[in-house]
Protein backbone atom coordinates (compact mmCIF):
# COMPACT_ATOMS: atom_id res chain seq x y z
CA UNK A 1 0.00 0.00 0.00
CA UNK A 2 2.81 2.49 0.61
CA UNK A 3 4.70 1.82 -2.62
CA UNK A 4 1.20 2.35 -4.47
CA UNK A 5 0.76 5.76 -2.43
CA UNK A 6 4.15 7.06 -3.29
CA UNK A 7 3.63 5.83 -6.94
CA UNK A 8 0.28 7.67 -6.66
CA UNK A 9 2.04 11.14 -5.36
CA UNK A 10 4.74 10.66 -8.10
CA UNK A 11 1.79 10.73 -10.75
CA UNK A 12 0.03 13.40 -9.33
CA UNK A 13 2.77 15.53 -9.41
CA UNK A 14 2.86 15.35 -12.78
CA UNK A 15 -0.42 14.99 -13.99
CA UNK A 16 -1.63 18.11 -11.63
CA UNK A 17 1.18 20.44 -13.79
CA UNK A 18 -1.17 23.40 -15.66
CA UNK A 19 0.36 22.22 -18.84
CA UNK A 20 -0.34 18.39 -18.42
CA UNK A 21 -3.72 19.36 -17.49
CA UNK A 22 -4.58 21.45 -20.29
CA UNK A 23 -3.55 18.49 -22.33
CA UNK A 24 -5.77 16.22 -20.92
CA UNK A 25 -8.58 18.65 -21.38
CA UNK A 26 -7.62 19.18 -25.48
CA UNK A 27 -7.56 15.60 -25.36
CA UNK A 28 -10.56 14.55 -24.22
CA UNK A 29 -12.42 17.86 -26.12
CA UNK A 30 -10.45 16.32 -28.97
CA UNK A 31 -11.52 12.67 -28.35
CA UNK A 32 -15.30 13.36 -27.78
CA UNK A 33 -15.73 15.20 -31.35
CA UNK A 34 -13.86 12.33 -33.26
CA UNK A 35 -16.16 9.94 -31.46
CA UNK A 36 -19.44 11.46 -31.96
CA UNK A 37 -18.73 11.44 -35.66
CA UNK A 38 -19.62 7.68 -37.31
CA UNK A 39 -16.96 5.94 -38.15
CA UNK A 40 -13.67 7.07 -37.35
CA UNK A 41 -14.01 5.86 -33.73
CA UNK A 42 -10.78 5.77 -31.07
CA UNK A 43 -8.53 3.96 -33.40
CA UNK A 44 -9.29 6.16 -36.12
CA UNK A 45 -8.95 9.40 -34.13
CA UNK A 46 -5.45 8.48 -32.49
CA UNK A 47 -4.00 7.56 -35.62
CA UNK A 48 -4.95 10.52 -37.41
CA UNK A 49 -3.48 12.73 -34.23
CA UNK A 50 -0.15 11.41 -33.53
CA UNK A 51 1.55 13.41 -35.86
CA UNK A 52 0.12 16.35 -34.11
CA UNK A 53 2.50 15.05 -31.15
CA UNK A 54 5.55 14.98 -32.89
CA UNK A 55 4.40 18.42 -34.59
CA UNK A 56 4.39 20.16 -31.29
CA UNK A 57 7.46 18.48 -29.99
CA UNK A 58 5.89 16.73 -27.16
CA UNK A 59 7.71 14.24 -24.33
CA UNK A 60 6.77 10.77 -23.81
CA UNK A 61 4.44 11.64 -21.31
CA UNK A 62 2.74 14.44 -22.55
CA UNK A 63 2.37 13.16 -25.80
CA UNK A 64 0.78 9.62 -24.03
CA UNK A 65 -1.38 11.68 -21.87
CA UNK A 66 -2.91 13.53 -24.55
CA UNK A 67 -3.79 10.49 -27.01
CA UNK A 68 -4.84 8.80 -23.89
CA UNK A 69 -7.42 11.35 -23.22
CA UNK A 70 -8.40 11.48 -26.99
CA UNK A 71 -8.78 7.56 -26.70
CA UNK A 72 -11.17 8.07 -23.15
CA UNK A 73 -13.22 11.00 -25.16
CA UNK A 74 -13.69 9.12 -28.15
CA UNK A 75 -15.05 6.16 -25.86
CA UNK A 76 -17.41 8.88 -24.58
CA UNK A 77 -17.73 10.11 -27.94
CA UNK A 78 -19.33 7.09 -29.58
CA UNK A 79 -22.35 7.28 -28.00
CA UNK A 80 -23.66 10.27 -29.27
CA UNK A 81 -24.45 8.92 -33.17
CA UNK A 82 -25.39 5.26 -31.77
CA UNK A 83 -28.23 7.24 -29.66
CA UNK A 84 -29.36 10.22 -31.88
CA UNK A 85 -28.47 8.49 -35.40
CA UNK A 86 -28.92 4.92 -34.87
CA UNK A 87 -25.12 4.38 -36.34
CA UNK A 88 -22.63 3.41 -34.16
CA UNK A 89 -19.74 5.63 -34.26
CA UNK A 90 -17.57 2.86 -33.08
CA UNK A 91 -17.90 -0.69 -32.96
CA UNK A 92 -17.41 -0.77 -29.44
CA UNK A 93 -21.07 2.02 -29.34
CA UNK A 94 -22.69 -0.80 -31.46
CA UNK A 95 -24.58 -2.42 -28.30
CA UNK A 96 -25.78 1.50 -27.29
CA UNK A 97 -28.11 1.75 -30.64
CA UNK A 98 -30.11 -1.00 -29.44
CA UNK A 99 -31.93 0.47 -26.37
CA UNK A 100 -29.98 4.14 -26.74
CA UNK A 101 -31.81 5.01 -30.38
CA UNK A 102 -35.53 3.30 -29.05
CA UNK A 103 -34.89 5.63 -26.12
CA UNK A 104 -34.57 8.55 -28.35
CA UNK A 105 -37.45 7.74 -30.70
CA UNK A 106 -39.75 8.14 -27.59
CA UNK A 107 -38.45 11.71 -26.72
CA UNK A 108 -36.05 10.81 -24.32
CA UNK A 109 -32.64 11.22 -26.48
CA UNK A 110 -31.68 13.57 -23.75
CA UNK A 111 -32.22 11.38 -21.03
CA UNK A 112 -29.95 8.08 -23.25
CA UNK A 113 -27.20 10.53 -24.02
CA UNK A 114 -26.84 11.87 -19.75
CA UNK A 115 -27.39 7.96 -18.58
CA UNK A 116 -24.79 6.92 -21.09
CA UNK A 117 -22.40 9.76 -20.16
CA UNK A 118 -22.66 8.78 -16.22
CA UNK A 119 -21.99 5.12 -17.05
CA UNK A 120 -19.08 5.97 -19.07
CA UNK A 121 -17.84 7.65 -16.32
CA UNK A 122 -18.18 4.80 -14.10
CA UNK A 123 -17.17 2.20 -16.64
CA UNK A 124 -13.52 4.17 -17.31
CA UNK A 125 -13.30 4.98 -13.64
CA UNK A 126 -13.66 1.78 -12.47
CA UNK A 127 -11.32 1.10 -14.51
CA UNK A 128 -8.43 3.20 -14.13
CA UNK A 129 -8.63 2.29 -10.48
CA UNK A 130 -8.00 -1.46 -12.08
CA UNK A 131 -5.48 -0.78 -14.09
CA UNK A 132 -3.83 1.75 -10.93
CA UNK A 133 -3.94 -1.96 -8.52
CA UNK A 134 -3.00 -4.76 -11.22
CA UNK A 135 -0.79 -3.15 -13.33
CA UNK A 136 2.22 -3.80 -11.11
CA UNK A 137 1.16 -6.86 -10.03
CA UNK A 138 1.04 -8.53 -13.51
CA UNK A 139 3.95 -6.46 -14.40
CA UNK A 140 5.95 -8.73 -12.02
CA UNK A 141 4.34 -11.79 -13.18
CA UNK A 142 6.00 -10.69 -17.02
CA UNK A 143 9.68 -11.06 -15.57
CA UNK A 144 8.32 -15.07 -15.77
CA UNK A 145 7.78 -14.89 -19.30
CA UNK A 146 10.93 -15.97 -21.94
CA UNK A 147 11.17 -16.41 -25.13
CA UNK A 148 8.70 -19.24 -25.41
CA UNK A 149 6.48 -17.74 -23.23
CA UNK A 150 6.49 -13.77 -25.55
CA UNK A 151 6.07 -16.01 -28.91
CA UNK A 152 2.85 -17.88 -27.65
CA UNK A 153 1.71 -14.59 -26.00
CA UNK A 154 2.23 -12.20 -29.40
CA UNK A 155 0.27 -15.63 -31.37
CA UNK A 156 -2.94 -14.97 -28.82
CA UNK A 157 -2.44 -11.11 -29.93
CA UNK A 158 -2.89 -12.34 -33.05
CA UNK A 159 -5.21 -15.16 -33.18
CA UNK A 160 -7.87 -13.24 -30.88
CA UNK A 161 -7.49 -9.51 -32.61
CA UNK A 162 -9.06 -9.59 -35.75
CA UNK A 163 -11.32 -12.62 -34.43
CA UNK A 164 -14.70 -10.33 -33.47
CA UNK A 165 -13.74 -7.29 -35.97
CA UNK A 166 -14.22 -9.46 -38.87
CA UNK A 167 -17.01 -11.53 -40.13
CA UNK A 168 -14.56 -13.90 -41.82
CA UNK A 169 -11.73 -15.44 -39.71
CA UNK A 170 -10.03 -16.09 -42.84
CA UNK A 171 -9.88 -12.61 -43.14
CA UNK A 172 -8.82 -11.90 -40.03
CA UNK A 173 -6.02 -14.23 -40.51
CA UNK A 174 -5.11 -12.95 -43.33
CA UNK A 175 -4.73 -9.60 -42.68
CA UNK A 176 -2.18 -11.04 -39.65
CA UNK A 177 -0.15 -12.87 -42.31
CA UNK A 178 -0.46 -9.35 -44.53
CA UNK A 179 1.08 -7.59 -41.34
CA UNK A 180 4.06 -9.93 -40.43
CA UNK A 181 4.87 -9.97 -44.61
CA UNK A 182 4.92 -6.35 -44.07
CA UNK A 183 7.15 -6.55 -41.04
CA UNK A 184 9.97 -8.74 -42.72
CA UNK A 185 10.92 -6.35 -45.29
CA UNK A 186 14.45 -4.37 -44.36
CA UNK A 187 17.20 -6.20 -42.20
CA UNK A 188 16.23 -9.61 -40.46
CA UNK A 189 18.37 -10.08 -36.61
CA UNK A 190 21.83 -10.82 -38.23
CA UNK A 191 21.70 -7.95 -40.43
CA UNK A 192 20.80 -9.33 -43.71
CA UNK A 193 18.96 -7.18 -46.18
CA UNK A 194 15.17 -8.69 -47.28
CA UNK A 195 12.40 -7.84 -49.41
CA UNK A 196 13.88 -4.61 -49.94
CA UNK A 197 14.43 -4.82 -53.86
CA UNK A 198 17.66 -2.54 -53.39
CA UNK A 199 15.13 0.28 -52.08
CA UNK A 200 17.72 2.27 -49.99
CA UNK A 201 14.33 3.44 -48.62
CA UNK A 202 13.24 -0.20 -47.35
CA UNK A 203 16.35 -0.82 -45.55
CA UNK A 204 15.28 0.43 -42.32
CA UNK A 205 12.08 -1.33 -43.07
CA UNK A 206 8.62 0.57 -42.84
CA UNK A 207 7.85 3.27 -40.41
CA UNK A 208 4.69 1.89 -38.22
CA UNK A 209 3.46 5.16 -37.76
CA UNK A 210 3.34 5.38 -41.84
CA UNK A 211 1.52 2.51 -42.11
CA UNK A 212 -1.33 2.96 -39.29
CA UNK A 213 -1.98 6.97 -40.49
CA UNK A 214 -2.44 5.76 -44.31
CA UNK A 215 -4.67 2.49 -43.54
CA UNK A 216 -7.04 4.82 -41.10
CA UNK A 217 -6.86 8.51 -42.14
CA UNK A 218 -5.77 8.56 -45.74
CA UNK A 219 -8.28 5.23 -46.33
CA UNK A 220 -10.85 7.15 -44.57
CA UNK A 221 -10.47 10.05 -47.37
CA UNK A 222 -11.03 7.65 -50.22
CA UNK A 223 -13.84 5.90 -48.65
CA UNK A 224 -15.51 9.55 -48.22
CA UNK A 225 -14.50 10.01 -52.21
CA UNK A 226 -16.12 6.75 -53.31
CA UNK A 227 -19.09 8.03 -51.61
CA UNK A 228 -19.23 10.95 -53.61
CA UNK A 229 -19.37 12.70 -50.54
CA UNK A 230 -23.01 11.99 -48.98
CA UNK A 231 -23.62 13.11 -45.87
CA UNK A 232 -25.87 12.18 -42.77
CA UNK A 233 -28.54 13.99 -41.07
CA UNK A 234 -29.21 14.02 -37.86
CA UNK A 235 -32.18 11.28 -37.47
CA UNK A 236 -33.85 12.04 -33.98
CA UNK A 237 -33.80 15.74 -32.94
CA UNK A 238 -32.42 16.74 -29.08
CA UNK A 239 -34.70 18.94 -27.36
CA UNK A 240 -34.35 19.71 -23.60
CA UNK A 241 -31.78 18.23 -21.66
CA UNK A 242 -32.28 17.11 -18.12
CA UNK A 243 -30.43 14.95 -15.50
CA UNK A 244 -32.61 11.58 -15.10
CA UNK A 245 -31.67 10.68 -11.70
CA UNK A 246 -33.97 7.83 -10.92
CA UNK A 247 -33.06 6.45 -14.18
CA UNK A 248 -29.74 6.64 -12.91
CA UNK A 249 -30.10 5.42 -9.52
CA UNK A 250 -31.88 2.43 -10.83
CA UNK A 251 -29.55 1.67 -13.62
CA UNK A 252 -26.47 1.52 -10.68
CA UNK A 253 -25.48 -2.06 -10.29
CA UNK A 254 -26.24 -2.64 -13.76
CA UNK A 255 -23.10 0.01 -14.44
CA UNK A 256 -21.03 -1.52 -11.67
CA UNK A 257 -21.26 -4.82 -13.07
CA UNK A 258 -21.13 -4.17 -16.12
CA UNK A 259 -17.75 -2.30 -15.50
CA UNK A 260 -16.36 -5.56 -13.94
CA UNK A 261 -17.21 -7.98 -17.32
CA UNK A 262 -16.21 -4.52 -19.68
CA UNK A 263 -12.43 -4.59 -17.51
CA UNK A 264 -12.09 -8.53 -17.80
CA UNK A 265 -12.43 -8.21 -21.43
CA UNK A 266 -10.17 -5.42 -22.01
CA UNK A 267 -7.50 -7.20 -20.13
CA UNK A 268 -7.52 -10.09 -22.21
CA UNK A 269 -5.20 -9.33 -25.16
CA UNK A 270 -7.44 -8.60 -28.16
CA UNK A 271 -10.63 -9.22 -27.08
CA UNK A 272 -10.84 -5.28 -26.56
CA UNK A 273 -13.95 -2.68 -25.80
CA UNK A 274 -16.80 -4.54 -28.38
CA UNK A 275 -16.18 -7.70 -26.63
CA UNK A 276 -16.48 -5.68 -23.70
CA UNK A 277 -19.83 -4.29 -24.31
CA UNK A 278 -21.09 -7.20 -26.13
CA UNK A 279 -20.80 -9.00 -23.04
CA UNK A 280 -21.60 -6.27 -20.64
CA UNK A 281 -24.99 -5.96 -22.24
CA UNK A 282 -25.79 -9.65 -23.05
CA UNK A 283 -25.30 -10.40 -18.88
CA UNK A 284 -27.61 -7.75 -18.18
CA UNK A 285 -29.93 -9.21 -20.55
CA UNK A 286 -30.44 -12.03 -18.71
CA UNK A 287 -30.27 -10.78 -15.12
CA UNK A 288 -33.36 -8.84 -16.08
CA UNK A 289 -34.49 -11.64 -17.78
CA UNK A 290 -38.37 -11.13 -20.60
CA UNK A 291 -39.25 -8.43 -18.01
CA UNK A 292 -36.52 -6.39 -18.68
CA UNK A 293 -37.77 -5.14 -21.62
CA UNK A 294 -33.92 -4.94 -23.48
CA UNK A 295 -34.14 -4.02 -26.89
CA UNK A 296 -37.32 -1.65 -26.57
CA UNK A 297 -35.59 1.48 -24.90
CA UNK A 298 -34.17 0.73 -20.92
CA UNK A 299 -32.25 3.07 -19.38
CA UNK A 300 -30.44 -0.24 -18.31
CA UNK A 301 -29.71 -1.19 -21.92
CA UNK A 302 -27.77 1.82 -22.57
CA UNK A 303 -26.03 1.96 -19.42
CA UNK A 304 -24.54 -1.68 -19.57
CA UNK A 305 -22.80 -1.65 -22.89
CA UNK A 306 -21.46 2.12 -22.09
CA UNK A 307 -20.24 1.19 -18.87
CA UNK A 308 -18.84 -1.74 -20.65
CA UNK A 309 -16.98 -0.74 -23.40
CA UNK A 310 -15.40 1.76 -21.21
CA UNK A 311 -13.90 -0.22 -18.47
CA UNK A 312 -12.71 -2.52 -21.44
CA UNK A 313 -10.99 0.75 -22.99
CA UNK A 314 -9.05 1.15 -19.57
CA UNK A 315 -8.47 -2.35 -19.23
CA UNK A 316 -6.84 -2.66 -22.32
CA UNK A 317 -3.85 -0.52 -21.37
CA UNK A 318 -3.29 -3.50 -18.74
CA UNK A 319 -1.61 -5.49 -21.02
CA UNK A 320 -0.06 -2.92 -23.49
CA UNK A 321 1.81 -1.42 -20.59
CA UNK A 322 2.94 -4.35 -18.69
CA UNK A 323 3.40 -6.34 -21.74
CA UNK A 324 4.24 -4.74 -24.75
CA UNK A 325 0.93 -6.57 -25.98
CA UNK A 326 -2.20 -4.23 -26.99
CA UNK A 327 -5.35 -5.11 -25.73
CA UNK A 328 -7.16 -3.46 -28.47
CA UNK A 329 -7.16 -2.10 -31.87
CA UNK A 330 -6.49 1.55 -30.48
CA UNK A 331 -3.85 0.26 -27.87
CA UNK A 332 -2.49 -0.94 -30.82
CA UNK A 333 -2.12 2.46 -32.22
CA UNK A 334 -0.70 3.64 -28.48
CA UNK A 335 2.00 1.21 -28.55
CA UNK A 336 3.46 2.37 -32.10
CA UNK A 337 3.82 6.02 -30.49
CA UNK A 338 5.59 4.33 -26.96
CA UNK A 339 7.61 2.90 -29.35
CA UNK A 340 8.39 6.08 -31.89
CA UNK A 341 9.29 7.78 -28.50
CA UNK A 342 11.83 5.44 -27.56
CA UNK A 343 9.50 3.72 -24.72
CA UNK A 344 9.50 0.49 -24.51
CA UNK A 345 6.37 -1.23 -22.35
CA UNK A 346 6.96 -4.10 -20.59
CA UNK A 347 7.47 -5.12 -16.78
CA UNK A 348 10.69 -2.44 -16.94
CA UNK A 349 8.58 0.47 -17.83
CA UNK A 350 7.17 0.45 -14.18
CA UNK A 351 10.94 0.91 -12.78
CA UNK A 352 12.54 2.71 -15.45
CA UNK A 353 9.93 5.67 -16.08
CA UNK A 354 7.28 5.64 -13.21
CA UNK A 355 6.94 9.53 -13.79
CA UNK A 356 5.11 7.95 -17.71
CA UNK A 357 3.07 5.35 -16.42
CA UNK A 358 2.28 6.79 -13.18
CA UNK A 359 1.18 10.44 -14.43
CA UNK A 360 -0.40 8.53 -17.43
CA UNK A 361 -2.86 6.75 -14.57
CA UNK A 362 -3.08 9.95 -12.14
CA UNK A 363 -4.13 11.62 -15.05
CA UNK A 364 -6.81 9.14 -16.53
CA UNK A 365 -8.50 9.74 -12.99
CA UNK A 366 -8.33 13.20 -13.55
CA UNK A 367 -9.69 13.23 -16.79
CA UNK A 368 -12.72 10.98 -16.31
CA UNK A 369 -13.75 13.62 -14.25
CA UNK A 370 -13.48 16.21 -17.30
CA UNK A 371 -15.23 14.47 -19.27
CA UNK A 372 -17.99 13.60 -16.98
CA UNK A 373 -18.21 17.21 -16.62
CA UNK A 374 -18.29 18.12 -20.45
CA UNK A 375 -20.51 15.12 -21.68
CA UNK A 376 -23.48 15.95 -19.24
CA UNK A 377 -23.63 19.91 -19.69
CA UNK A 378 -22.25 20.45 -23.02
CA UNK A 379 -23.86 17.47 -24.82
CA UNK A 380 -25.91 19.98 -27.15
CA UNK A 381 -22.39 21.88 -28.55
CA UNK A 382 -21.31 17.50 -29.01
CA UNK A 383 -24.30 16.73 -31.14
CA UNK A 384 -23.82 20.26 -33.36
CA UNK A 385 -20.55 17.63 -34.77
CA UNK A 386 -22.49 15.52 -36.35
CA UNK A 387 -24.21 18.29 -39.10
CA UNK A 388 -19.93 19.23 -39.75
CA UNK A 389 -19.56 18.46 -43.30
CA UNK A 390 -16.74 15.75 -44.37
CA UNK A 391 -16.01 17.41 -47.50
CA UNK A 392 -14.94 20.45 -44.80
CA UNK A 393 -13.72 18.00 -41.81
CA UNK A 394 -11.45 14.76 -44.54
CA UNK A 395 -9.16 17.54 -46.15
CA UNK A 396 -8.19 18.79 -42.90
CA UNK A 397 -7.11 15.11 -41.87
CA UNK A 398 -5.27 14.83 -44.42
CA UNK A 399 -3.51 18.08 -44.38
CA UNK A 400 -2.91 17.14 -40.79
CA UNK A 401 -1.54 13.55 -41.73
CA UNK A 402 0.85 14.71 -44.32
CA UNK A 403 2.27 17.38 -42.55
CA UNK A 404 2.85 15.19 -39.32
CA UNK A 405 4.53 12.38 -41.44
CA UNK A 406 7.04 14.74 -42.93
CA UNK A 407 8.00 16.22 -39.93
CA UNK A 408 8.92 13.14 -38.18
CA UNK A 409 10.89 11.62 -41.12
CA UNK A 410 11.54 14.18 -43.54
CA UNK A 411 10.97 11.98 -46.52
CA UNK A 412 9.00 12.44 -49.76
CA UNK A 413 8.71 8.36 -50.06
CA UNK A 414 7.08 7.86 -46.85
CA UNK A 415 4.48 10.09 -47.95
CA UNK A 416 4.31 7.92 -51.24
CA UNK A 417 4.07 5.49 -49.04
CA UNK A 418 1.66 6.80 -46.93
CA UNK A 419 -0.67 7.09 -49.83
CA UNK A 420 0.09 3.49 -51.12
CA UNK A 421 -1.07 2.42 -47.79
CA UNK A 422 -4.46 4.94 -47.57
CA UNK A 423 -5.46 2.68 -50.87
CA UNK A 424 -4.43 -0.35 -49.67
CA UNK A 425 -6.94 0.36 -46.77
CA UNK A 426 -9.52 1.48 -48.99
CA UNK A 427 -9.86 -1.70 -50.75
CA UNK A 428 -9.45 -4.03 -47.83
CA UNK A 429 -12.67 -2.19 -46.33
CA UNK A 430 -14.65 -3.02 -50.07
CA UNK A 431 -13.23 -6.66 -49.03
CA UNK A 432 -14.47 -6.88 -44.97
CA UNK A 433 -10.77 -7.36 -44.14
CA UNK A 434 -9.89 -5.87 -41.08
CA UNK A 435 -6.94 -3.62 -41.10
CA UNK A 436 -6.18 -4.04 -36.97
CA UNK A 437 -4.56 -7.06 -37.46
CA UNK A 438 -2.31 -5.81 -40.15
CA UNK A 439 -1.05 -3.06 -37.92
CA UNK A 440 -0.49 -5.36 -35.29
CA UNK A 441 1.52 -7.52 -37.34
CA UNK A 442 3.31 -4.83 -38.63
CA UNK A 443 3.99 -3.68 -34.64
CA UNK A 444 4.90 -7.06 -32.88
CA UNK A 445 6.33 -8.95 -36.09
CA UNK A 446 10.00 -7.40 -35.38
CA UNK A 447 9.45 -8.80 -31.49
CA UNK A 448 8.20 -12.12 -32.15
CA UNK A 449 10.45 -13.38 -34.31
CA UNK A 450 13.33 -12.48 -32.18
CA UNK A 451 11.25 -14.39 -29.54
CA UNK A 452 11.18 -17.41 -31.73
CA UNK A 453 14.62 -16.40 -32.90
CA UNK A 454 16.20 -17.03 -29.10
CA UNK A 455 14.12 -19.78 -28.36
CA UNK A 456 15.07 -21.74 -30.82
CA UNK A 457 18.65 -20.33 -30.35
CA UNK A 458 18.38 -21.36 -26.64
CA UNK A 459 16.97 -24.93 -27.37
CA UNK A 460 19.54 -25.54 -30.37
CA UNK A 461 16.62 -25.63 -32.45
CA UNK A 462 14.01 -27.98 -30.44
CA UNK A 463 10.88 -26.63 -31.24
CA UNK A 464 9.38 -28.46 -28.02
CA UNK A 465 10.71 -26.10 -26.22
CA UNK A 466 7.73 -23.24 -27.67
CA UNK A 467 5.72 -25.53 -25.19
CA UNK A 468 8.41 -25.81 -22.05
CA UNK A 469 6.30 -24.26 -19.13
CA UNK A 470 2.73 -24.34 -17.75
CA UNK A 471 2.16 -20.39 -18.85
CA UNK A 472 3.36 -20.90 -22.25
CA UNK A 473 0.76 -24.06 -22.76
CA UNK A 474 -1.75 -21.71 -21.07
CA UNK A 475 -1.07 -19.10 -23.61
CA UNK A 476 -1.15 -21.79 -26.80
CA UNK A 477 -4.73 -23.28 -25.32
CA UNK A 478 -5.87 -19.60 -24.71
CA UNK A 479 -4.62 -18.81 -28.45
CA UNK A 480 -6.26 -21.74 -30.22
CA UNK A 481 -9.85 -20.98 -28.06
CA UNK A 482 -9.25 -17.19 -28.87
CA UNK A 483 -9.11 -17.84 -32.46
CA UNK A 484 -11.87 -20.55 -32.92
CA UNK A 485 -14.56 -19.02 -30.68
CA UNK A 486 -15.52 -16.37 -33.10
CA UNK A 487 -16.67 -18.88 -35.55
CA UNK A 488 -19.21 -20.53 -33.21
CA UNK A 489 -19.99 -16.81 -31.72
CA UNK A 490 -20.98 -15.41 -35.03
CA UNK A 491 -24.49 -15.85 -35.61
CA UNK A 492 -24.86 -14.33 -31.69
CA UNK A 493 -22.50 -11.24 -32.45
CA UNK A 494 -24.00 -10.40 -35.71
CA UNK A 495 -24.60 -6.62 -35.70
CA UNK A 496 -28.08 -5.34 -35.24
CA UNK A 497 -30.34 -4.40 -38.43
CA UNK A 498 -30.69 -0.67 -38.39
CA UNK A 499 -34.16 0.30 -37.21
CA UNK A 500 -36.36 2.19 -39.53
CA UNK A 501 -39.56 3.97 -39.39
Amino acid sequence: MADLLNNLAIGFGVALSPYTLMLAVIGCFLGTIIGALPGLGPSNGVAILIPITFSLGLDATSALVLMTSVYYGAMYGGRISSILLNIPGDEPALMTTLDGYPMAKQGRAGDALVISGVASFVGAFLATIGLMLLAPYLARLAYQFGPAEYFALYLLAFSTLGGMASNNQAKAALASLIGLGIAMIGQDGSGVPRFSHGNLHLLDGIDFLVAIVGLFAVAEVFVFLESRGKESSIGVKLDKVTIPFKDIAASFWTMIRASGVGFVAGVLPGAGASLGSFLAYMSEKAVAGEKGGFGTGVPRGVAAPEAGNNAAAGGALVPMLTLGVPGSGTTAVLLALLMTLNITPGPTLFTDRPDVVWGLIATLLIANFVLLAMNVPMVKIFVRVLMVPPAILLPGVTMISFVGIYSLSGSYFDLLLMIAFGVLGWLLRKMDIPTVPIILGILLGGNMEDALRRAMTLSDGNVSYLFSSPIAIGLWIFAVLGFVAPMFLRKVLTKPQRITD
